[in-house]
C-alpha cells in the first residue's frame, strides 16, 4: 500500500488514491468507508477525502453508506489497451479461434511476476477461476506466464521472479525455482507452454507468444480447457496448431499496424501557438 515510494518525485497522495481503487474487486464490489480504510491501510479521514475526491471525478459513487466503482474506471485500463492497438487487431482472430475450438481464449501481458489479462473471448464453462480484463495471476503458474517469462533475459527473469505476486493466490507446490527455469528453457525452445492444473484444479491451458513488429514477445495467447473434458493430448494435437496460426496472424497484423505511416500534428491554437 501507500508509503513505499522512495524516489524524490513520488506522489504519496496519488499512490493512496490508486490504493483505494485497487481495494474493489469481484468479491468487494461495495465497501463502506471503514472497510476501504482498513483494506488500503489508511486513516479513516484520509480514506474519506480520497473517496469523495474520486466520487467528484466520477470514478466512485456512493450508495447508502457504501461506495462502489463506476464504469469510468474502465477508461484507466482501456487507455493502455487501446494505445497498444492490440485488442482491435486480436478480437476477430480470438473470436474465430473460440468458434473453432469451442474453448475460451485470452491474451495477457507480464507485470512483474504476474500476468494481467488484456483481452478475452470466453465460452460458458464450469472453470474454477473467474477471469476478466485486468485479472492477474502468478505468471509461473500459467501457460501464458511461462511464455512471457521464457522470453526474458536471465537478468530480467531474476528481477521478475524476485517481485512478490499481487494476485493473492498460494504458490504452486511441487516445483522449485530451478525446475521452473528448466521448464522455461524448454518453452523457449519449442515455442509454447502448458499449464496443467497448476493454477487451480480442473484448469488446463496451452499458450504461445504474440510478437510485435521487432519480433519481441509482447503478449501471450492461450486456449483454456476443463481438464475433466479435454485431455492434454487433445489440447496439444487439436487446439495448439490452431492457436499457433492465430497468434502468428495477430503478430503479423500487429507488426503492420505498428509500421503504419501515422503522425500526430499539433493543432494551432487561436493565438498561433501549437497545442496537442
Amino acid at each position: 500500500m501507500a508509503g513505499r515510494g522512495t524516489g524524490p518525485d513520488f506522489v504519496e497522495a496519488l499512490a493512496r488514491g490508486l490504493d483505494v481503487l485497487a481495494c474493489f474487486d469481484a468479491d468487494h464490489r461495495s465497501m463502506t468507508l471503514s472497510e476501504v480504510a482498513t483494506a488500503a491501510c489508511l486513516a479513516r479521514p484520509t480514506a474519506r477525502r480520497l473517496l469523495l475526491t474520486l466520487e467528484e471525478l466520477g470514478f466512485v459513487r456512493s450508495v447508502g453508506n457504501a461506495f462502489q466503482l463506476t464504469p469510468r474506471v474502465l477508461t484507466l485500463g482501456m487507455a493502455y489497451v487501446g494505445a497498444l492497438g492490440l485488442w482491435d487487431i486480436a478480437r476477430p482472430h480470438l473470436e474465430a479461434l473460440v468458434a473453432s475450438t469451442g474453448e475460451s481464449s485470452s491474451m495477457t501481458q507480464l507485470d512483474g511476476s504476474d500476468v494481467v489479462y488484456v483481452a478475452r473471448v470466453s465460452v460458458p464453462k464450469l472453470i474454477a477461476l473467474r477471469v476478466e480484463i485486468g485479472t492477474r495471476f502468478p505468471a509461473s503458474q500459467t501457460s501464458q506466464g511461462k511464455v512471457l517469462l521464457a522470453a526474458l533475459s536471465s537478468a530480467e527473469l531474476d528481477a521478475a521472479l524476485a517481485q512478490p505476486s499481487r494476485a493473492g493466490l498460494p504458490p504452486f507446490i511441487g516445483r522449485s525455482t530451478e525446475q521452473l527455469r528448466e521448464e522455461l528453457t524448454e518453452v523457449r525452445a519449442r515455442g509454447w507452454a502448458l499449464a496443467d492444473e497448476e493454477l487451480a484444479p480442473g484448469v488446463r491451458s496451452v499458450a504461445v507468444p504474440v510478437r510485435d513488429g521487432s519480433g519481441a514477445v509482447r503478449a501471450a495467447m492461450n486456449v483454456t480447457v476443463h481438464a475433466a473434458e479435454t485431455s492434454t493430448e487433445h489440447l496439444l494435437t487439436a487446439h495448439l496448431p490452431k492457436l499457433l496460426r492465430t497468434a502468428g496472424d495477430v503478430s503479423a497484423e500487429w507488426a503492420l499496424w505498428q509500421s503504419r505511416p501515422h503522425v500526430d500534428v499539433p493543432r494551432p491554437a487561436e493565438d498561433g501557438t501549437a497545442t496537442a
